[in-house]
């Protein structure tokens, strides 16, 4: 007795499965975006216009790249220096 799984009979590639793919023009989304005020983060909102001119498996990309934008735009304000924090009253008293 074998175990071995019989191989699938080769399929022909080619005409059939690919005319069942529709071709047509993406749609722009014309999603509105509100200025937020921070030009960096503005700047990446803006780039997700790029994909309204690209079919669905060109966004991952678009969406990927703005993600990371505004992941580094936030981790940037972490690292920037807080204003001074004023003096305690009890911190002088003996």
């Amino acid at each position: 007795m074998s175990d071995a799984v019989p191989e699938p009979e080769a399929q022909e590639t080619g005409g059939a499965a690919e005319a069942h793919a529709p071709e047509h023009d993406p749609a722009p989304l014309d999603v509105p975006r509100t200025p937020t005020g921070n030009a960096e983060v503005d700047a990446r909102l803006a780039r997700l216009a790029d994909a309204d001119h690209l079919t669905t498996d060109g966004h991952v990309e678009v969406y990927e790249d703005v993600h990371r934008g505004l992941r580094d735009a936030l981790t940037a304000l972490d690292a920037r220096p807080g204003p001074p924090v004023p003096p305690s009253p009890y911190e002088n008293r003996s």
